[in-house]
């Protein structure tokens, strides 16, 4: 078993690497010629397409119609996998990855992120303080965000959320946009964050949830909404895999804390 997912592997990251060769030259094209990063943005849609095509993967999508209502957003995830990002690149059009800045270091695909996205080093004040900065001037521009609100891999009892960060939230609150709650129910199993970078043949699933808008003003508000979003997408999770009915009591009450704390 472990032989064919080896194998599997290889051959997947032979499609992403060649899919992503394939389409260098127009990401350059859209980042070097002004104006025209927008269009570089949905070109990672089609580098997704592209790639789990190539995986014979089927991505099903549910409630792809509420991106559709809205035209502006900002989407957030659960992240346990580095899969995330190609899954959540199908979701959108012209939308910015607030990514960490390793990713930004990686050769060829660096440069594009750096470019068409946004990098942070969640270490560093003054960078978290450009990207608060470069994120508002992404909104003010008509761009929607993406964001892991968890704040990286941090989990390590995938399908359990580590708890959410504020970020998104107070963006959200600030710009006066909906909330995107997006649940990816299986891209832990199918990429487990285990440093072996073994794939499991299985079928993505996606589900959209309906927008969460601020409302009021409040720190008490912010923490509402985070909540609100936090048991979205953990009771989806729990759904698709197989969750006990006490999680759910553990849940509720860590967020009403979380509330009370803030």
């Amino acid at each position: 078993m472990v032989f064919f997912r080896r194998i599997y592997s290889i051959y997947g990251t032979i499609i992403f690497i060649l899919s992503f060769v394939l389409l260098l030259p127009l990401f350059l094209i859209t980042i070097e010629i002004p104006g025209l990063k927008k269009y570089g943005r949905r070109l990672n849609g089609i580098w997704s397409r592209i790639f789990f095509t190539g995986l014979f993967i089927r991505v099903k999508v549910e409630n792809r119609h509420l991106l559709r209502s809205h035209k502006q957003y900002i989407i957030i995830a659960n992240h346990f996998s580095y899969l995330d990002i190609p899954v959540i690149g199908l979701m959108s059009k012209d939308a910015m990855f607030i990514g960490k800045s390793s990713l930004g270091k990686v050769p060829l695909f660096g440069y594009m992120f750096r470019r068409l996205h946004i990098a942070v080093n969640r270490s560093s004040f003054r960078s978290r303080g450009e990207t608060l900065k470069r994120t508002m001037e992404a909104i003010d521009q008509g761009s929607s965000i993406i964001i892991f609100p968890e704040g990286g891999i941090r989990t390590t009892q995938a399908p359990q959320m580590a708890d959410f960060k504020d970020g998104a939230f107070n963006i959200a609150f600030e710009k006066q946009i909906p909330v995107i709650p997006v649940t990816l129910s299986y891209n832990h199993l199918i990429l487990p964050d285990d440093n072996k970078f073994l794939l499991n043949y299985k079928p993505v699933k996606v589900v959209i949830h309906p927008p969460v808008f601020p409302k009021g003003e409040t720190k008490q508000a912010i923490a509402e909404m985070k909540a609100s979003c936090f048991n979205l997408i953990q009771e989806q999770l729990w759904k698709d895999n197989g969750g006990k009915a006490d999680q759910h009591s553990d849940l509720t009450t860590t967020q009403k804390n979380i509330n009370h704390e803030d």
